[in-house]
């Protein structure tokens, strides 16, 4: 494994190197505040589709204060990760390589954190590949069961977006305006949320990107999100779900159906937020996850 720091004090970005399906090795970059405090009981936190680790900033530094490593990683093919194509970044694909990376850094006792598509992955860590790591589970507005897309987010028209040629029926232009337009419609915020896109419009404006972006897009099988899914009420250790209120791609129902199938699962609405809740209401995201995490024994 390689590590390499580009800054010290505070959040700190680095790099490893994980050995993928086809024993390609592959740099997973993600950044760490707390390192010292060593790393079993640390909290990962696993992003949404299109975003990075960077949509976890505000949230970070409180989650820091419960004396824990935070690690948020850029999965493969986001962010400054490698962006592999073509390849596996389904959730099994990405939870395959993460746990490589759990291995490589002495991961132990994770408190595991997915918001969005990044839920589905740590669903699929946290049941089946690196199911002895993990010390508790908190979904955010998390894809679950048979629902991997919403119908026009991040994307209009997600299920033309799935078929093998879509790249080729639209420009890079036409991508990143598509992204531009759609994304706000995520946040109870939409003009302040417009105003800040830049980073989530960033890894995909190039040719790599636009197809990268499509790769994932058709990985999201319903199949591959429900056969973890669907097994969550046998887990057995401590859950948080929480929720956006105003949800409008992945509808609060979803979080009342987790809440009620993961037994002494814990739910937490956070109101006046959508799906893009860590923008929406870092605080209150802040605040849920550390009370559950000081509430473990």
């Amino acid at each position: 494994m390689t590590q390499q720091a580009e800054r010290v004090g505070g959040p700190e970005r680095r790099t490893a190197q994980v050995i993928y399906y086809n024993l390609s090795y592959y740099n997973l970059s993600y950044i760490v505040q707390g390192a010292e405090h060593g790393s079993d009981g640390a909290i990962v936190l696993l992003h949404d589709m299109p975003a990075g680790a960077f949509s976890w900033a505000a949230i970070m530094p409180r989650l820091a204060a419960t004396k824990r490593a935070v690690y948020a990683i850029d999965m493969l093919g986001y962010g400054q990760s490698d962006f592999p194509w073509p390849a596996d970044t389904s959730n099994w694909g990405q939870g395959d390589a993460l746990a490589f990376l759990f291995e490589q850094l002495n991961l132990t006792n994770v408190i595991l954190v997915g918001h969005g598509f990044g839920g589905a992955v740590a669903q699929v860590l946290a049941t089946r590949l690196t199911r002895e790591r993990v010390a508790a589970l908190a979904l955010i507005d998390t894809i679950c069961y048979l629902d991997s897309t919403a119908e026009n987010w991040p994307l209009t028209k997600m299920k033309e977006r799935q078929e093998l040629d879509a790249p080729k029926k639209v420009s890079l232009e036409d991508l990143l305006r598509d992204l531009r337009e759609t994304l706000p419609s995520g946040s109870q915020q939409p003009e302040r949320f417009a105003a800040n896109i830049d980073d989530y419009l960033t890894p995909w404006n190039s040719e790599l990107g636009k197809e990268t972006l499509f790769m994932h897009i058709r990985q999201l099988l319903p199949n591959y999100i429900n056969s973890v899914a669907s097994d969550l009420h046998t887990l057995g250790k401590p859950t948080l779900v929480v929720w956006g209120e105003k949800d409008q791609q992945f509808p609060l129902s979803y979080a009342q159906r987790l809440h009620h199938e993961i037994p002494e699962s814990r739910l937490v609405i956070i109101p006046d937020a959508g799906h893009l809740v860590l923008f929406d209401a870092p605080e209150a995201v802040a605040s849920a996850l550390s009370d559950f995490i000081n509430q473990l024994a």
